[in-house]
Parts: C-alpha cells; sequence; structure tokens
C-alpha cells in the first residue's frame, strides 16, 4: 500500500518552517514546564495506593469531597477495572498522605461507608512507596532516559556517521521535551490523570524507540542513494531518499496510532495517561523524522562541505 505514490515535495528546502514549528513548539513547552511543571505521581514523590471493591458503583467526584477531609488532601480517584469481580465496582485512590497503612484503610473505608451505606467497600489492592524509594525512582528514569539518548547516538553514530547520531539525538530529545510540554499545558485541563508516573516514562521510552525506528529507516535510504546517485547535490539526495519513505512512514504511524487510540477509548481509566503519552510521541515522532532529524544532518553536512572543497594552502 502506498500513499504518497511518486512523491516530490520540497522536503529539504522547506525545512526552515520546520526550525519555526519546533522551537514554537519546544518554547512553548519550556515555558509550561518552568510555570506549571509536572504533576508527579506517587511513585516519584511517595505517598499510598488503593483500590477499593464496592458492591454498587461510586461517584468519583462524591468519593473525592468524601476523602478530602479525612486525608486533609485532595486525593487522585478514578475507576478501576483490572480486579473486579462480576457485579462489583472499584476504585484506584491515590494519596500523598502519610501513615500507618492499616490505620489509612480503614479511614477510607470508614469514610466511603458513611457516604455509600449500600457499598461494602474493601480494600483488595494496596500499594505504598516511601519518600526515599520514590526519590530513588526520579534519579533512575532520569537516568535511563539520558542513557538511553547516549547508546542511541553510539549506536548510530557507529551505523552511519556522527552527523546522523546528533540528527537522530536531536530528533528523539526535541520529542520527548514536546510531549513532556504537553503534558504540563494540559494538566488538570482533560478528564483523567496527567501524572508522571513509571507508566509515563514507560511511554517516554517506546516512544523514543519507535522515533527512531522511523529516523534509522530514512537515514538508511539516504546512505543508499548517496552511493547511487554520487554526483547528484546531497540536499537533492536527501530530499529524494525522505520522498521515498513517506509512504513507509505515514502508513506505519497510522495504523500504529490506529492502535493506540483503540487502547486510549477502551482500555480504561488507569491506562488513558499512557496511551495519550503514546498518541502525543507517534504525531511529534513521525513530524521530527522528517523535519527535525534529516535537516541536522542536512545542515551538519552543509557546514562541513565548504572546508572539504577548500585547496589547501602550500
Amino acid at each position: 500500500m502506498r500513499i504518497f505514490e511518486n512523491a516530490d515535495f520540497s522536503i529539504v528546502e522547506s525545512r526552515r518552517r520546520g526550525y519555526v514549528i519546533s522551537g514554537v513548539l519546544i518554547a512553548l513547552s519550556l515555558v509550561t514546564l518552568l510555570f506549571r511543571g509536572l504533576e508527579l505521581g506517587i511513585d516519584f514523590r511517595g505517598g499510598m495506593e488503593f483500590v477499593i471493591e464496592s458492591t454498587r458503583p461510586l461517584e468519583v467526584t462524591q468519593v473525592r469531597a468524601t476523602l478530602t477531609p479525612v486525608l486533609e488532601t485532595a486525593p487522585e480517584v478514578k475507576t478501576y477495572s483490572d480486579v473486579t469481580a462480576e457485579g462489583t465496582d472499584a476504585l484506584l485512590i491515590r494519596t500523598v498522605q502519610e501513615g500507618e497503612t492499616t490505620e489509612m484503610q480503614t479511614r477510607l473505608l470508614e469514610a466511603i461507608a458513611g457516604t455509600f451505606p449500600d457499598s461494602n467497600p474493601r480494600v483488595v489492592k494496596t500499594d505504598v512507596v516511601g519518600p526515599r524509594f520514590a526519590e530513588d525512582l526520579k534519579r533512575g528514569s532520569i537516568y535511563a532516559v539520558i542513557g538511553s539518548l547516549l547508546v542511541i547516538f553510539v549506536y548510530v553514530m557507529f551505523r552511519f556517521e556522527w552527523r546522523f547520531g546528533l540528527g537522530a539525538v536531536a530528533a528523539l530529545f526535541h520529542d520527548v521535551l514536546i510531549t513532556l510540554g504537553m503534558f504540563s499545558l494540559l494538566r488538570g485541563l482533560l478528564p483523567f490523570s496527567m501524572q508522571i508516573d513509571q507508566a509515563i516514562i514507560a511511554a517516554f521510552l517506546t516512544i523514543v524507540g519507535y522515533s527512531l525506528n522511523d529516523t534509522v529507516v530514512i537515514f538508511d535510504r539516504i546512505r543508499e542513494f548517496t552511493n547511487l546517485f554520487k554526483t547528484e547535490p546531497y540536499k537533492q539526495v536527501v530530499n529524494r531518499s525522505v520522498n521515498t519513505t513517506l509512504s513507509r512512514t505515514f502508513v506505519t504511524s497510522g495504523t500504529t496510532l490506529l492502535v493506540v487510540l483503540t487502547l486510549f477509548i477502551f482500555g480504561g481509566e488507569v491506562l488513558r495517561g499512557f496511551a495519550f503519552a503514546l498518541i502525543i510521541g507517534i504525531i511529534i515522532g513521525t513530524y521530527s523524522s522528517v523535519f527535525v532529524a534529516t535537516p541536522v544532518v542536512v545542515e551538519l553536512h552543509s557546514r562541513a562541505a565548504p572546508q572539504r572543497r577548500s585547496p589547501r594552502r602550500r
């Protein structure tokens, strides 16, 4: 299946438009991250997580209003469907409040039972993350993302050359930063949790892998065409390479996006943030492979070309 048959878009010549779009998105992301920040989950700030099962549906907003005075802070409350038995409903409750686990469970159950007399609530799952462990997880997640970018640079550099490595890392940094910016910008505006937890970090690493795969396909075609069309200008060879991969890029991205959209719609509240990160990442990653990674390679090649052509001084 080919969408762009005999495509001949002037992508390399239009790369400065891509610079403007990426520059605006990066600036918006940095400003948003600076002033709004990110909402960290209990994985990265510590706290408790409870899954409470009941025999009748519980309204999320009512449960949150009931538990806020009990916990002295507004907890995160959302529906949960992974462990529910037939004829029961469950809620996922997260709080940064510290204390004894048994005492906290008792307070939650008493508050819910008092507001919903026929619910018969019971705790079916409990997770506790201490502040020190949360700090270790935060540090480890940062190291994981930075380490993956470093390994990718080395891999692409040895497979192609250092210019391609810088182009790939620039595109991946671009993708992660903008996705984080979207999480900061839309926090509290969308009807689902935008907390950064281990699942979201997994989504970021998935985005890195997906975007890299798309970028390497284009780089491989550039290397192939550079050897085939040695007399053509480098920009023309790169433009031809990108055009011949456009069909594959959009078909792959489109089918993957359909799967992730299905996960977002039908995957339940717990997976909605994860799926949303993948949706943003796939869109931005597809864009960056064409309008960030490839132009960086062209710019670096153009800067090096005058040095290669300059005559040697005697």
